[in-house]
């Protein structure tokens, strides 16, 4: 949870976020080796960026002559408190925000940026961030391996982009935010579905964005796609944690007050028409928002929104989301058509959401056997233990159909 912060404070002494990420590693280890022994602090974050701090001051010290890094450091010599910079007209007074901006430098790739960025920022895991994009994790290992590389090599400090240089890293910058909250909403893995403290912090950075950069429509596509999702978040599991489907969820505990920012987010992102990837997310996330019940959803237009989505931001999950709205559109086989032909290339080959659509679709139809079956391989491929129970569950029930 701490981890990011550490980082970036640690980042601003050190300007090397390889250096950086190993700090912060140290004063967890030594965490680890102090707190059974002394007790937990009272205030566990703040004795964490102190211990990672000293250890930075230090490393300068040696590195550097201290006289000729004092004026650089400035304040963040001081082993009793840390102040902010002073911040100037649209800049980036965020430590965490500044991070994501410095990993995501054009030094990198944009796949390389993304990585980096989940890991240092996001806390994920390498099988996570696999996920995310659909690759093995050894690619991920060795993208996250050559960006520390090459910051470190081009000599990258944790600085603050201005003007077009800001622009040019916005669009990895839109994808890690999104990416992080999509790793809150539904866990990659582990015994719970949701990482409510990633979610957190996506949502904090997307609305500092939004603050930053007001002229962007994407920017406010983001956040309003993120208030949307975020506004179910209280529904989306039972008191034992189990997942609430969408069609089950009590609507009245929806988070009326995030989709008002919702709301109003999306209506700074321009007019339907001009929608990039992110807004057009927004306005299915809004759709589902509108309806008081589920049998009240506009399907049809969420399909359009789905099939314009695959136009400018075409993805194999993206025509996935489309089948399933076509399916609750025009019937159950129309969208079986489309999930077949996803089923016949390779690109979701492991992705558990597959199979489960799929099991969904043949159960509508009253093919339970072939139901069961898909609900089972989908169970087999995600590694969430609470999405797992549901999919057995719903084997379960068609096969007792």
């Amino acid at each position: 949870m701490e981890s990011a912060r550490i980082i970036a404070t640690v980042a601003r002494i050190v300007r090397d976020v390889g250096i950086a990420e190993e700090i912060a590693q140290d004063a967890l280890v030594s965490a680890l080796e102090q707190w059974p022994r002394s007790g937990v602090p009272d205030r566990p974050g703040a004795w964490l960026t102190a211990a990672a701090k000293n250890r930075a001051v230090d490393l300068v010290r040696r590195r550097e002559t201290y006289a000729r890094k004092l004026a650089e450091v400035g304040r963040t010599l001081s082993e009793e408190s840390y102040d902010p910079e002073p911040s100037g007209p649209g800049d980036i007074d965020d430590d965490v925000l500044r991070l994501v901006f410095t990993a995501c430098h054009p030094v990198l790739s944009a796949d390389a940026r993304a990585a980096l960025t989940l890991r240092l920022v996001g806390g994920l895991r390498t099988d996570e961030i696999a996920r995310a994009f659909l690759v093995p994790e050894a690619t991920v290992a060795a993208r996250i391996t050559r960006a520390k590389r090459s910051l470190a090599k081009a000599g990258v400090e944790f600085e603050v982009p201005y003007g077009a240089e800001r622009a040019a890293r916005l669009g990895s910058v839109l994808e890690v935010v999104y990416l992080i909250f999509n790793e809150g909403y539904a866990a990659t893995a582990g015994d719970d579905l949701l990482r409510p403290a990633l979610c957190e912090d996506a949502l904090r950075l997307a609305r500092v964005l939004a603050g930053l950069m007001p002229e962007e429509g994407e920017v406010h596509g983001l956040a309003a796609l993120l208030e949307l999702q975020a506004s179910r978040f209280a529904t989306r599991t039972g008191p034992d944690g189990q997942p609430v489907l969408l069609a089950d969820q009590n609507r009245s505990r929806w988070n009326r007050l995030l989709i008002r920012r919702g709301f109003a987010a999306l209506e700074h992102a321009g007019d339907g028409r001009s929608y990039g990837p992110y807004a057009l997310q927004a306005a299915v996330a809004a759709c589902h928002a509108r309806a008081v019940t589920y049998e009240e959803t506009d399907w049809r237009t969420i399909a359009a929104l789905y099939g314009r989505l695959a136009a400018v931001a075409p993805s194999p999950v993206v025509e996935l989301n489309r089948a399933v709205a076509v399916s609750m559109a025009d019937g159950p086989e129309a969208g079986l058509v489309l999930v077949d032909a996803l089923a016949d290339g390779t690109a979701l080959a492991g992705y558990h959401l597959l199979p489960s659509v799929r099991g969904d679709l043949l159960a509508r139809l009253g093919r339970t056997a072939e139901a069961r079956a898909e609900f089972e391989r989908a169970a087999s491929l995600t590694r969430n233990a609470r999405e797992r129970e549901l999919l057995l569950g719903r084997a379960r029930a068609a096969g007792s159909q």
